[in-house]
């Protein structure tokens, strides 16, 4: 039986790119728009945020921007974020404070998942052990090692597992080392697969096209990972949700409302 009560999609900010950065070898000079976002969801035992953006400082701050994102390495530049996107603020619109967050279930590392566990001091922090590892290296250029090198209280995973009854972390490596995707059993109507960046659009799960970056350019994996998804989608009976579709989120925002 579900523990889960409610459940919302938070946008924390914004990110223009080429498509290319979504959908592996397919979308050259193709500029799209993508959501950055969070979830959360409150069970009868506490509340889980997966996800939790960016770093606000780091885009705000001319420095600290400068460092981080304008470079080579950053050709499309910063995502952008208002004050208002910053997600304690997103949480007070719900009459709650970052230490009202139980658990932080980080599906990657990179800077627009994980930027802002500095707000969540408090909180357990939930990333599968592969993903550490890959970070620390960094296995790529979307880890800012001062996003996680934090005295938090983390729980690194080796597998999947369930973070309460109804809510339960998928393995999904392809886009990142140790990548985990979420299933969530709402109380009411389908449940809901989170992709994380597995699928950053409907058409990653439509075509099953891996995402632009994969880890050691391991595709297949990636591909498995998408397909794998779909199979738990058909047993379940769940929707799954891409993490970075405009049109599908623009769909599916309720904010400050919830699913249930």
């Amino acid at each position: 039986m579900t523990q889960v009560k409610k459940f919302w999609p938070i946008l924390t900010g914004r990110h223009t790119y080429e498509k290319t950065l979504s959908t592996r070898g397919r979308g050259h000079g193709e500029i799209i728009k993508a959501p950055i976002l969070a979830y959360l969801i409150e069970t009868a035992n506490g509340r889980i945020l997966f996800d939790v953006g960016c770093d606000y400082e780091k885009i705000q701050n001319a420095e600290q921007r400068k460092f981080y994102y304008e470079h080579e390495g950053f050709p499309f530049g910063p995502p952008e974020m208002d004050e208002e996107e910053r997600l304690p603020n997103r949480l007070e619109v719900l009459g709650l404070q970052p230490e009202d967050v139980d658990m932080v279930f980080c599906s990657h590392l990179h800077f627009d998942h994980a930027g802002g566990l500095c707000e969540f001091c408090n909180a357990e922090v939930h990333v599968h052990t592969k993903e550490m590892e890959a970070a620390k290296e960094p296995a790529d250029e979307a880890y800012f090692a001062s996003d996680f090198a934090l005295p938090l209280n983390w729980k690194l995973q080796t597998g999947e597992y369930d973070l309460a009854p109804g809510v339960s972390a998928i393995e999904t490596p392809g886009h990142t080392a140790g990548h985990m995707s979420m299933l969530i059993e709402l109380p009411k109507g389908k449940p809901i697969l989170l992709a994380g960046d597995a699928a950053d659009l409907m058409e990653n799960i439509e075509d099953e096209i891996a995402p632009g970056l994969c880890w050691q350019d391991q595709e297949q994996l990636a591909i498995q990972s998408i397909q794998k998804l779909k199979q738990v989608s058909k047993t379940t009976q769940a929707n799954i949700w891409p993490n970075h579709d405009w049109q599908f989120f623009q769909e599916h925002n309720r904010f400050p409302n919830f699913f249930d």
